[in-house]
């Protein structure tokens, strides 16, 4: 299974950074005895790597060496490849940048790398066919995708859409190969017209497509913009809190962590 990360974002809503949004500062964890700081797309590789995902695709923009850096060959069990998206030209086409290394059959997992979202498992509790987002309840869904449903299949995402008809917001998804490629075409059909995930989804619902919405999210965060890093780092000390109070603690993957510590 493949975790594709689209990483090749300007994160224009936080600049100035020193550095890809990727690699900001959320939070910390324990390794080898002692508290480190923790990128915040670390985050969504470990939950990936938790949902079943055995290799990890960075989609980066050519001035990103920092991230090649910072996760070298790759996290913890995964080993991680790197593909780049030529120009800043939306969700879309940078999901497709990674088709090339994907087989027809093989499960795919896709989560935003400045994001923060709970719970850690909610990857695993997606079904193993079709297209399936993982749904995640916000107060304010006109900012995000909000996905309308019809039981749990889902009827139409609405993209950034002011009174939006559902609270529920899609974080993550995931598909297999096949189907990326059908979006793919579907999208080329379209003129690659399509910046958001949502509307070519849209799209493909209307020619016949299912796709299904599992409400398994309790928590949210989009650290991209700075009244975001403050949510997430408040989220983070929550959770903190709550796994202290167990006796438990936060800890980098099993198996190894970043190139650059």
């Amino acid at each position: 299974m493949w975790g594709i990360v689209p990483a090749a974002g300007r994160g224009s809503r936080i600049q100035p950074l020193a550095f890809s949004k990727e690699l900001l500062p959320v939070g910390s964890r324990l390794r080898d005895g002692a508290e480190r700081p923790c990128a915040v797309s670390e985050y969504v590789v470990e939950r990936m790597i938790r949902g079943g995902a055995r290799k990890i695709c960075f989609v980066i923009a050519p001035g990103k060496s920092d991230i090649v850096e910072y996760y070298g060959s790759g996290y913890g069990p995964a080993p991680i490849a790197y593909v780049v998206q030529p120009r800043p030209e939306g969700l879309c086409d940078a999901l497709f940048r990674a088709l090339p290394l994907i087989a027809p059959d093989e499960p795919v997992l896709v989560g935003l790398p400045d994001t923060v979202w709970f719970p850690d498992d909610g990857l695993a509790r997606l079904p193993e066919d079709g297209l399936s987002f993982l749904l995640f309840p916000v107060e304010r869904p006109e900012l995000f995708d909000a996905v309308v449903l019809d039981g749990d299949a889902v009827r139409e995402i609405q993209v950034k859409q002011k009174d939006a008809a559902s609270s529920w917001v899609w974080g993550a998804f995931k598909l297999n190969g096949r189907i990326l490629a059908e979006l793919h075409a579907l999208w080329q059909a379209r003129r690659c017209r399509d910046e958001y995930i949502g509307t070519l989804v849209n799209a493909w619902l209307a020619a016949g497509g299912r796709a299904v919405g599992v409400r398994a999210g309790s928590a949210y965060v989009d650290t991209g913009t700075l009244h975001g890093y403050r949510a997430a780092m408040a989220l983070l000390g929550a959770e903190d809190a709550g796994e202290a109070a167990d006796g438990r603690c936060r800890e980098a993957v099993s198996g190894g962590s970043p190139a650059m510590t």
